[in-house]
């Protein structure tokens, strides 16, 4: 049985006449004829009662017709969601972020890309760069957003954003009027890290930061999300050092406060596979480069 049985079935039992069901499929009537030949054979019934003043249906092609007309109706819908799927106007992405991109847009930029495009639907994973990173590897994610550099070669990577880490400070802490801080006056005080584990690129660039200004931080309090940082720093288990978009998660008790002499750049990159033809990731992967370059990003 062919989809081209059940259209021919179907006309045929519409108009009950060879002649109309034929010009109808704008075909003659001998492949008419043969095709519901082959169609009552490979179903082992027959569908119509025909001699030379009438066609009607048989009890077997009363039944079959709903069924028919049902089946070609799951046909056109699918072969017509294959087609928005490859217009990339229907379909999923699915979306990897460290929990930074919270205060870096995300939110944001995924909203409106849902309102203009309604038929693609987007779900999100909060999950550490090395996690995305495998998620990619394994067809689990579409796009990510992480702080490593460290991809393998089959996926491809843009940055996204890259701004200054500032000093996050409890309330009551004495330097919190300050204009900027030096990294080195810092070197007394404890500390509150993104742990190792989670993300070692944020990890060792806070390291490289206070060890450019000639001392290792003492680190007593390690968390793995960057609101848990900030909060215990509000609660005054010590001081961090943060990216600037961190200062968006409004935190009472905590105070932020740029630094000076700093090059180390918090950065996060995008990524996905070069392999990868998802033409909804293409329209996503298009409104994040130019959320990017309108924050001023380097653009892709």
């Amino acid at each position: 049985m062919e989809f081209r049985h059940l259209r021919y079935f179907l006309a045929l039992a519409d108009e009950l006449h060879f002649g109309r069901a034929a010009q109808r499929l704008a075909i003659s009537q001998p492949p008419l004829s043969w095709n519901i030949q082959q169609l009552e054979q490979s179903m082992g019934a027959r569908l119509f009662v025909r001699n030379s003043k009438s066609v009607r249906l048989t009890e077997a092609g009363r039944a079959f017709a709903p069924a028919a007309r049902a089946l070609l109706t799951q046909a056109d819908e699918a072969a017509r969601l294959a087609r928005d799927v490859q217009r990339g106007v229907s379909g999923m992405v699915r979306v990897g972020f460290v929990s930074s991109m919270l205060y870096r847009g995300l939110p944001r930029l995924l909203r409106a890309h849902q309102q203009n495009h309604p038929g693609i639907r987007i779900r999100s994973f909060e999950m550490n760069s090395q996690s995305q990173i495998v998620a990619l590897s394994h067809d689990q994610i579409d796009v990510g957003f992480v702080h490593t550099t460290q991809a393998p070669s089959e996926l491809s990577r843009a940055m996204f954003s890259s701004e200054p880490f500032v000093c996050c400070l409890p309330a009551d802490h004495p330097r919190t009027r300050a204009r900027r801080i030096a990294p080195a006056d810092l070197q007394a005080e404890v500390f509150v890290m993104f742990s190792r584990e989670a993300s070692p690129d944020y990890h060792e660039r806070v390291l490289s930061i206070c060890a450019a200004a000639g001392f290792l931080p003492d680190i007593r309090h390690e968390v793995r999300h960057w609101l848990s940082v900030v909060s215990q720093v509000a609660h005054g288990f010590g001081v961090a050092l943060v990216p600037k978009a961190v200062r968006r998660a409004a935190v009472a008790g905590a105070v932020f406060v740029p630094l000076k002499e700093v090059a180390v750049q918090s950065q996060v990159y995008c990524v996905w596979r070069q392999s990868d033809d998802n033409a909804a990731l293409l329209a996503l992967r298009e409104d994040i480069s130019a959320q990017a370059i309108s924050a001023g990003g380097p653009g892709w």
